[in-house]
């Protein structure tokens, strides 16, 4: 049994019961007559769950019942070890690059035709933002079009590590300055990427992926063949 080995007696309360996603819960002082446990408890217990993504409150709405995600427990953890060592971030980092690679031919083979115009239409938005006059770093572009090919994935906790990554891109401020002519090659990258899964060649796209992933590691070493990055690469490295 899983329940058992769950410490937390609301968590375990909440989960077997099976309240469906969307279902309002009774209150917190009615939560306490229900399960007998004290209202500081309670509260502290609650929080726990809330900041798991499992029951988000609000005056107007009171309780309620979100959908399971891997990513707030993931994002907390990782931007706790963030906050620790910074450094952090380059492990991470490798490992989201390891799981798109791994994940890409299955994630390519559920994109739908909707996906694939929003894909190109992210292309397109992130070259009218660096043409402009006033350039824009087309951050938004860049996280939104990596997750676009990986959403339709059933696995949750792919899925959560991978959002996980890009929320930690924006904390450790990568999304906030990049050389220009970088940013240029990272969208004629993603340019021939988007073109090759629209032409069904799957395995051209994956062979950019991994080019593009090659685009280097923090520690200035290619993540699949360990051989060293020149001195004016590493600068991008973090932020491919």
């Amino acid at each position: 049994m899983i329940l058992p080995k769950i410490e937390s007696e609301f968590l375990r309360y909440l989960l077997a019961n099976g309240h469906p996603v969307g279902e309002r819960l009774p209150s917190l002082a009615e939560l306490s007559t229900e399960t007998g446990m004290s209202m500081g408890k309670l509260r502290e217990q609650f929080e726990v769950a809330r900041m798991l993504g499992l029951v988000e409150a609000s005056p107007r709405r009171g309780i309620v019942r979100t959908e399971y995600s891997f990513l707030p427990a993931v994002r907390l953890s990782l931007l706790t070890a963030l906050a620790i060592n910074p450094a952090h971030f380059d492990l991470f980092s490798g490992l989201r690059a390891h799981l798109e690679m791994a994940y890409w031919d299955e994630a390519v083979a559920l994109l739908t035709e909707e996906d694939l115009a929003t894909l190109r239409a992210l292309v397109a938005t992130a070259w009218q933002k660096l043409n402009e006059p006033r350039i824009q770093i087309p951050y938004q572009e860049h996280r939104e079009l990596h997750l676009t090919i990986y959403r339709r994935l059933d696995n949750p906790f792919v899925v959560g590590l991978l959002e996980a990554y890009w929320d930690a891109y924006e904390a450790v401020e990568l999304n906030t300055y990049a050389d220009y002519a970088y940013l240029q090659e990272v969208w004629r990258y993603h340019e021939r990427i988007v073109d090759a899964i629209c032409r069904g060649d799957s395995a051209e796209g994956k062979r950019l992926l991994i080019e593009h992933m090659q685009l280097l590691n923090a520690r200035g070493v290619a993540i699949e063949t360990s051989t060293p990055i020149n001195g004016s690469a590493r600068a991008a490295a973090l932020r491919v």
